[in-house]
């Protein structure tokens, strides 16, 4: 049987459809992810994919390219060329899978199955209802499980990627933090400044500390690192950043990519997490972490891009304090300060995901 997964997001939503790809995979002679550009790296690193085809969806990002009939064309030619028997159309609780499920069905895909609330006449075959407050992963698993797709025993459901061996190593030793100060949008950003305060408070207390970042990041890298840090904003590939991430005691980020990565990789994250998206379902899964920032912040559940209310509320009163006494508590040990300042009733959580 050949089978499709489509997720057609960027590199972190990819990643959380690991599990779900692995199920599939597991009963498919063969497996196809269907992705978009920013995801494609991520799907390249997933277990059980056997191919992937590049997509970019006119309804999909922050920058959708136009609607053009001979891309879609093309789109719908190269699958109708050897259709899947099944396909898995992957989305989050806001999106319709609705508009690929007719180009898939116009490619000759036998069958397809999606989570969808609107009424989706013939472009599916299995109408899934999403349960609610079910994270990402598990959402996904659910559905693949509805479509005759069960995790295989002995498979946990956490996330996970397959790294090409002979990479090089930037770092060097073991047991530093990672601090990642990039994000997608705004709203999920936490401010260089505090990044840097945090990054020197880290040093300070004994963690050695790396900071990353993508080729667009090289400066805001620079400023975060200010000479204190290991800088390798812009340095690494997806596989190498893996690698980083894999070798750190724990790993500094907002709801981005690389916080999934790192989740899938096994290293515990602090999470700098805006709440305009529900942390319920897209929390760093199957990894110790404490979420840090007001979930209760006007901005919940907004999925707005820019922050909505003056200040950065979820995210302005987390102090670079919180971040250290984070990292304390997921890697066991409290080198500690000088002198330690008390904490500020900064919202909390630590949650060990199963």
């Amino acid at each position: 049987m050949k089978a499709l997964v489509a997720r057609l997001d960027s590199f972190g939503d990819v990643l959380l459809a690991g599990p779900a790809v692995r199920a599939v995979a597991a009963r498919a002679d063969r497996t196809t992810l269907l992705c978009g550009p920013l995801g494609a790296p991520a799907a390249r690193m997933l277990p059980g994919v056997d191919e992937v085809i590049v997509w970019d969806a006119p309804w999909v990002g922050f920058d959708p390219p136009p609607v053009e009939e001979a891309d879609v064309a093309r789109l719908v030619g190269r699958i109708a060329q050897d259709p899947p028997d099944a396909a898995l159309i992957l989305t989050s609780f806001h999106q319709s899978p609705l508009p690929l499920a007719l180009l898939l069905r116009m490619a000759g895909v036998r069958r397809l199955a999606a989570d969808c609330e609107d009424y989706p006449g013939a472009l599916l075959d299995l109408r899934h209802h999403r349960l609610p407050h079910r994270h990402e992963v598990e959402a996904s698993l659910d559905l693949a499980e509805a479509a005759g797709f069960p995790l295989p025993q002995g498979d946990d459901g956490r996330l996970a990627v397959r790294r090409p061996a002979g990479l090089g190593d930037p770092v060097g030793e073991d047991d530093y933090v990672v601090v990642h100060p990039g994000a997608a949008v705004p709203a999920r950003q936490w401010g260089r400044e505090r990044f840097a305060a945090a990054v020197r408070l880290l040093q300070r207390a004994g963690y050695r500390t790396v900071v990353t970042g993508g080729p667009g990041e090289r400066e805001l890298t620079a400023a975060v690192a200010n000479g204190a840090a290991l800088d390798l904003g812009g340095r690494t590939t997806s596989d190498e950043l893996a690698g980083v991430l894999s070798r750190a005691a724990a790993v500094v980020a907002g709801n981005t990519g690389p916080a999934h990565l790192a989740a899938a990789v096994g290293t515990p994250v602090v999470s700098l997490f805006a709440p305009v998206v529900p942390a319920e379902r897209w929390a760093p899964f199957g990894v110790p972490h404490v979420l840090l920032g007001d979930p209760d912040a006007p901005c919940a559940g907004t999925r707005a891009r820019v922050c909505p209310v003056v200040g950065h509320p979820c995210l302005g009163t987390v102090s670079p304090e919180d971040v250290l006494a984070a990292v304390e508590k997921l890697t066991g040990r409290a080198p500690g300060l000088e002198s330690r300042p008390e904490r500020a009733g900064q919202a909390e959580r630590t949650e060990w995901t199963p």
